[in-house]
């Protein structure tokens, strides 16, 4: 393959459309549909978490669609036909989930034949997730030449970051309450806080909307092969390793192994509040959908903020490491535990938004300075086996962590009977895990491992991703 052609800002920031998509998707799946299961009809926050937290367990069968792509092509296209195949597979699955869930806000019972439906609608969403995220970033990898893939995938991660934020507020104008001036609901079933059929459009505009961004932001971006022609060069060594080769080298070095438990403790607990914020939000409170769907915008646009801010001061002060922004992000998160837990217990319903505020700024903090670290951690000459590795870690803990997070509130609310105890709970325990995170990642002395060179930002941010 011949080394790409030229990316300029324009084409890129047209590429990076694709991940304002996926973050919208995010914010539907994660936040807008869980909150109606869990908070709106009522249903245990521990099958829901399951099945919003499929696409990170399916996550390994993106590495094996990307190696197909490596090594072959479909149509004279390497990428393309995994990245529409699989957004195609999203897209029908949204009209799936939309279609089921408004029925069930209509009153139908939920036996096992509706449950079957939505555990294939988010099969779907999980195998397309995961057979496209990674052939994107492989395609961006492709369509960039060395020296811009730092800045190529830097737009792609802060259009992501922008879908939470916009998907947020789209989703809360597409869900209005259907209330009068006194505050009574006048037009939706009883119970809930919006009509079935409001509920079923704001599935079926999505769909279309993110479909849209995903199919024409990257028409005419990658070049269709000539038969006979090279796809890539399998002769390189980190092609041929193993997982279980990876792992032995890691664990040989004390700082590698004290940083798979930040890494894994980190991202778990960070991603805990995940499937139970916009509940918290519901079911304490009272708050109601159209105004929990704009959670994400308040933490992501923060995140936003906080991304940027940093790794511009990052470049000008040596002072900030990515250690130290690890540490800092992380503090901050231990700190929006806190405020939530507090505010949960007390009923104080005035800490939500600065919670919401400290949440992103800890949040973009700390993936500044984790990823950075996932870079640092990864010896040159073997970057590519690490890398892929840290990718693994990062894939099942925010799996767990997003599972986590509805069993938990799930146990909790069995045992206390009470709702708030049960969402102060589940803030408690993610505080323990972020302060054990932290105690690893002091043990980490980043020096002891040759550090890559930045080049590798595109590999480092695409475990992250989508």
């Amino acid at each position: 393959m011949s080394e790409p052609e030229n990316l300029p800002v324009g084409r890129n920031i047209k590429i990076a459309f694709f991940h304002l998509g996926s973050g919208m998707a995010d914010v539907l799946m994660t936040g807008v549909w869980n909150r109606i299961m869990i908070t709106d009809l009522g249903f245990a926050a521990t099958p829901v978490g399951l099945l919003a937290s499929l696409r990170y367990f399916l996550a390994p069968l993106g590495i094996l669609a990307g190696r197909f792509s490596d090594r072959r092509a479909v149509g004279g296209y390497r990428r393309l036909f995994w990245i529409w195949l699989g957004r195609a597979m999203m897209v029908a699955s949204t009209f799936m989930l939309g279609l089921q869930t408004a029925s069930l806000a209509r009153g139908v019972d939920a036996d096992a034949l509706v449950w079957l439906t939505l555990i294939m609608a988010m099969l779907l969403f999980s195998l397309g997730n995961a057979i496209s995220g990674s052939t994107f970033l492989a395609l961006v990898y492709d369509r960039s030449p060395k020296e811009q893939r730092g800045r190529s995938v830097g737009i792609v991660w802060t259009f992501l970051l922008l879908g939470f934020t916009i998907g947020g507020i789209l989703f809360s104008v597409l869900l209005p309450s259907d209330k009068d001036e006194a505050g009574v609901v006048t037009n939706a079933v009883a119970g809930l806080s919006f009509t079935p059929d409001t509920l079923q459009n704001l599935f079926l505009i999505a769909g279309v909307l993110m479909g849209a961004l995903w199919f024409f932001s990257l028409l005419g971006e990658e070049r269709r092969l000539k038969p006979g022609e090279s796809l890539a060069d399998t002769t390189n060594p980190e092609t041929q390793t193993s997982i279980r080769k990876d792992l032995a080298l890691v664990w040989k070095s004390r700082s590698m192994r004290f940083f798979f438990w930040y890494l894994a403790l980190s991202m778990a607990f960070a991603f805990l509040q995940d499937p139970i914020l916009e509940p918290f939000g519901g079911e304490v409170f009272g708050i109601d959908a159209a105004h929990t769907s704009r959670f994400s915008g308040y933490w992501g646009s923060m995140a936003i903020l906080a991304t940027i801010g940093f790794l511009f001061l990052s470049r000008r002060y040596k002072g900030i490491t990515n250690t130290a922004m690890s540490r800092w992000g992380v503090w901050l998160l231990v700190g929006t535990y806190a405020l939530f837990a507090f505010s949960s217990f007390a009923h104080i319903r005035g800490l939500v938004t600065p919670g919401l505020i400290l949440l992103g700024f800890g949040l973009g903090l700390w993936n500044v300075g984790t990823l950075g670290l996932m870079m640092d951690m990864s010896p040159t000459g073997r970057a590519g086996t690490f890398l892929g590795f840290w990718t693994l870690v990062v894939t099942f803990s925010r799996g767990f962590g997003v599972s986590g997070g509805g069993i938990v509130r799930d146990l909790a609310l069995g045992i206390t009977g009470n709702v708030n105890s049960a969402y102060g709970l589940v803030f408690i325990v993610g505080f323990i895990g972020l302060v054990a995170a932290i105690w690893s990642l002091r043990q980490i002395d980043v020096s002891t491992v040759t550090i890559q060179q930045s080049s590798d930002v595109a590999t480092v941010l695409a475990g992250a991703m989508d």
